[in-house]
């Protein structure tokens, strides 16, 4: 996470923002299993007049806190497609763990916080971060493919609404849209970078196409956003591709 002691985390997207950044890949093995796997999520906005280098630093400094021993999953660059008006975020960090206690680990390490420090808090302009606990990701999935699109979405809810009744909505969107591959849902219990959303969902497709064959169905993606318009005052909602390996090198901070 670029979830800070400062103010950060980070968790993103791949889409060309900026097409001279190569985006790090999620790493290729996994060190622990589990029933239970802690989700985190940062999208931050990226100032215009950074130059591509720097966010290519940034970019690179992320990817390479996957050595970590806390980090069962990590992959982050710029997102696909930004589909919140209000919220114009430009990269995203996704990030697991097999615990809450293991993502304060990654917080604090050192690593983590220079990385912040150096190359993340000087070139952004906005951030937000989302953290929750997801049931039942079959291990080997912990590790969506490159090349694989993720559709995140985060949910703020009216003072009156019935969050269970949302709950039950969007944990049942897997059984309308077959694409869906891997589906994670939860209730964020970070609330101090998550601007007020509650509600976080995480939606794995094969590739690009397999997402955009969801979009085309209008009339049932209308018919489900129907079920809950009513009790949800804001959303976020951006795409990110999985990116490919880079050829093998050293990271380095």
């Amino acid at each position: 996470m670029l979830c800070l002691r400062t103010p950060f985390c980070l968790s993103f997207s791949a889409t060309k923002h900026l097409r001279q950044i190569q985006a790090r890949p999620s790493r290729s093995c996994i060190k622990m299993a589990s029933t239970k796997t802690v989700e985190h999520i940062v999208l931050f906005k990226v100032k215009e007049e950074t130059e591509p280098s720097k966010v290519s630093d940034m970019v690179n400094g992320l990817g390479s806190l996957v050595s970590l021993d806390p980090v069962l999953h990590l992959s982050v660059g710029p997102l696909l497609r930004n589909r919140s008006s209000a919220l114009t975020f430009t990269h995203m960090l996704h990030s697991r763990y097999k615990s809450k206690e293991d993502l304060e680990a990654y917080s604090a390490h050192p690593s983590h916080v220079s990385v912040v420090k150096g190359y993340v808090l000087p070139i952004i302009d906005d951030i937000m971060s989302v953290d929750w606990v997801a049931d039942d990701l079959a291990t080997a999935s912990l590790v969506p493919p490159p090349g694989s699109a993720v559709r995140v979405s985060f949910l703020k809810l009216k003072e009156d609404a019935d969050k269970d009744t949302v709950l039950g909505v969007v944990r049942g969107i897997p059984e309308s849209f077959k694409q869906i591959s891997e589906f994670s849902l939860g209730e964020n219990f970070s609330p101090g970078r998550a601007k007020g959303f509650s509600i976080a969902s995480l939606a794995v497709f094969p590739g690009p196409r397999e997402l955009e064959a969801v979009d085309s169905n209008e009339e049932l993606v209308n018919y489900q956003k129907d079920k809950v318009r009513d009790q949800i005052e804001s959303v976020v909602v951006v795409d990110y591709v999985v990116p490919a390996p880079p050829p093998a090198q050293s990271a380095s901070l």
